[in-house]
């Protein structure tokens, strides 16, 4: 098995460290490292408390735990987050940026999203043609229809 370095600067003593989720997943949980209350509608970065050096060639993605609109009524506003390798300074701190559905508060230490990490995608190069010579599937939302 490949390993990778991720070079982990915490921010706060009050969240747990860094770690697989029991071997049942390769995302691993993010914390919030401020106790945050919100209202319906409020908007709001929430401080994940650490700070990352990502290995050369690799982006993180981060995305809400499934629980996480259940729990508390929140929504990633940009739907996943995407960090580079580039964003590796001390004060580089990852947010979670969330707009509230409902009243709701976030306590220190809850889990509410979790990352991976993949390498960057090869160059591409763009092919512009007449048309592509496949068969088409039935268009967007054809899959399971008949």
């Amino acid at each position: 098995m490949e390993r990778e370095t991720i070079r982990i600067r915490y921010h706060s003593d009050q969240i747990e460290r860094l770690r697989y989720i029991d071997g049942k997943s390769d995302w691993i949980d993010l914390r919030s490292a401020e106790e945050v209350t919100l209202r319906a509608g409020d908007f709001h970065l929430v401080d994940l408390g650490i700070s990352v050096q990502l290995p050369e060639g690799y982006e993180m993605i981060t995305a809400p735990r499934s629980s996480t609109f259940r729990n508390y009524g929140i929504l990633q506003s940009n739907s996943i987050g995407v960090v580079d390798e580039s964003y590796c300074g001390d004060n580089d701190v990852l947010k979670m940026p969330v707009y509230a559905t409902r009243d709701t508060t976030i306590h220190v230490n809850d889990r509410i999203c979790q990352f991976r990490i993949i390498r960057h995608q090869p160059a591409l190069v763009f092919e512009e043609v007449s048309s592509l010579g496949n068969t088409d599937r039935g268009g967007f939302g054809s899959t399971g229809r008949r």
